[in-house]
């Protein structure tokens, strides 16, 4: 690997087409312990080159994002490596270091692939999860304007899959990340229409009420606070919305009145007293 950079210069084609070959190499089985080891190695060294090429530059472009635009086949493979239980966390690094590049994250975005990230994240294997999750956390946070316009036009079946997969899901785990991942996106301002129509569904607010009242984890209980707070502080909140939170006032206020975080926060103190003022001021809709 260290000979990559220094023997005669290469051009951008050729260090990407012997990174495929790497990868190629890579991902084939073994037959013995000793190929096992020297696999694993290819593994590794496929894996940095792929992350280094991602901060090449020349003449001040980034040479790795133009080839990848032109080669979508290689994210395909890199999104289908989570399936791969010996492959999935070396194809998980490269596929985080290509999203990198605002394009590359718009193409994995608008790929029908991207739907797979729902399945990945509930895999039985921890560590593989939890690099899906990785992933799709950095999918939906690092592009701002890319992703602002991915979930506006996809709203409907992208929290449809969010809430039933991975909101509702009977992983703890699951759970924790997926609702700490939903204050992300929804806090952002970037994502302020998204935010409104999102507070704006009873389905939304029964969900992030089940995980205030009847979840067992503080820790997902501050979590959906953070977006329940949405809820109540919408200016514009439907009827239904305003008549859900009225029927379920006492149970709410009760339930604040005990929420206590582990260290003192006193912008957590001053945003529950604003829900309980928000709460407490409501007027049932005829």
């Amino acid at each position: 690997m260290k000979g990559l950079f220094k023997s005669k210069p290469r051009t951008p084609v050729d260090i990407v087409r012997q990174t495929r070959d790497l990868l190629i190499y890579a991902d084939q089985s073994s037959a013995s312990l000793s190929d096992s080891k020297r696999e694993e190695k290819a593994r590794k060294d496929a894996t940095q080159v792929v992350a280094n090429l991602q901060r090449q530059q020349v003449n001040s472009r980034l040479i790795a994002s133009g080839y990848l635009e032109k080669n979508t086949d290689l994210l395909d493979t890199l999104i289908a490596g989570y399936e791969n239980t010996d492959m999935a966390l070396h194809y998980g690094v490269m596929l985080r270091e290509c999203i990198r590049h605002q394009t590359v994250a718009r193409y994995v975005l608008e790929s029908p692939n991207v739907k797979k990230f729902f399945d990945y994240i509930q895999l039985p294997y921890f560590d593989i999860s939890a690099d899906a999750a990785a992933t799709f956390k950095e999918l939906l946070t690092r592009h701002k304007s890319t992703v602002a316009e991915f979930l506006s036009k996809n709203y409907d079946w992208f929290f449809a899959e969010f809430n039933s997969k991975l909101l509702e899901s009977t992983n703890y785990i699951t759970r924790r990340q997926a609702v700490k991942l939903l204050g992300d996106i929804l806090l952002d301002r970037s994502n302020a229409v998204v935010m409104t129509r999102y507070v704006s569904s009873r389905d939304n607010l029964r969900i992030l009420m089940n995980l205030l009242r009847q979840e067992s984890s503080k820790s997902i209980q501050i979590e959906a606070f953070h977006v329940f707070k949405l809820f109540a502080a919408n200016q514009n909140k439907p009827p239904d919305i305003v008549n859900i939170l009225v029927a379920n006032r006492s149970k709410l206020l009760r339930l604040f009145a005990d929420f206590k975080i582990d260290k003192e926060d006193e912008q957590f103190e001053a945003d529950k007293a604003q829900v309980v003022r928000e709460i407490a001021a409501l007027e049932p809709n005829e």
